[in-house]
């Protein structure tokens, strides 16, 4: 449509292709609808192309086509300027990823495909691609207890890793047979019952924060490596991280260590779909 001057329908063609992505990313993460996805995109190409062929044939000879219908035109609309606006998206407002490990059991697992909030907190250095970010956080603010954050450490600034805040600056914390305790006092943990994963069974609770924010956690035990600790103090522009599957997780308790403000770049927000489990749905991650 653009190459025939048709800039108005051609521009439809391209937003509705987009939304039709976005939904068939949707409706992947739902089994029985998965193929409807693909039908559906199908359909809609074949509807643009049929248009095109009527319109072309019935074109005057004499047309004089706009400017934009040039073939340079056209890269330059349908090449370049849709891998800039995925770089904007991708770099300030949302990040796809996906999970390599079930250290934030239940609430993520291995081959989870999620997409996390880049302007939640502003803008840090690992905001923008190979560390190009501000050195300092502008426009936000840091996270607070109980969000799951994507972040690297400073031993390792290539790898991104993601786990849930649970101690702020200046926050004392100690894990004594399996429990969390912020300040000095256990938060709270009720059974929440089993959960079976890759063949492993494990007890899940609900872990709820003194704000009143509730998650869910795993244990397969109250004694394992990480479930006595001594006390941590948090440091002024440092946070304390976890993973929620608290026996398989190497996390602030271990060679880790406190994350700096500046390298937390992005809040986890939504799972589409798990490219290992087709039974999957899509979810907002708590």
């Amino acid at each position: 449509m653009a190459y025939l001057g048709r800039g108005w329908k051609a521009t439809a063609y391209f937003t509705g292709g987009i939304v039709i992505s976005i939904a068939q990313l949707w409706l992947f993460g739902v089994p029985s609808a998965a193929v409807f996805g693909y039908f559906l995109i199908l359909a809609w190409r074949l509807i643009g192309l049929l248009h095109g062929y009527r319109a072309a044939k019935m074109m005057p000879a004499d047309t004089v086509f706009p400017w934009y219908s040039r073939w340079y035109s056209l890269a330059l609309f349908f090449l370049i300027a849709p891998f800039a606006l995925a770089m904007l998206v991708r770099s300030f407002a949302f990040q796809p990823f996906t999970i390599p490990s079930s250290s934030m059991l239940p609430n993520l697992r291995s081959g989870d495909y999620m997409f996390a909030q880049k302007y939640a907190y502003g803008y840090s250095r690992y905001s923008l691609p190979y560390g190009l970010g501000p050195e300092r956080r502008i426009f936000g603010h840091g996270p607070e207890r109980g969000d799951v954050v994507m972040f690297r450490t400073p031993m390792d600034s290539k790898v991104d890793y993601v786990k849930r805040v649970v101690g702020l600056p200046g926050d004392r914390i100690q894990m004594r047979s399996g429990v969390l305790y912020l300040n000095g006092t256990a938060v709270v943990r009720e059974p929440a019952g089993d959960l079976t994963y890759q063949s492993v069974t494990v007890q899940a609770f609900k872990e709820t924060l003194p704000s009143g924010r509730s998650y869910a956690i795993v244990e397969q035990v109250d004694n394992a490596r990480g479930d006595n600790t001594r006390e941590f103090v948090v440091p002024d522009g440092h946070y304390f991280v976890l993973g929620d599957n608290r026996d398989n997780s190497l996390d602030s308790r271990f060679d880790m260590g406190f994350i700096p403000d500046d390298n937390i770049y992005a809040k986890a927000a939504i799972v589409l779909f798990n490219s290992q489990d087709g039974s999957r749905q899509m979810s907002w991650i708590q």
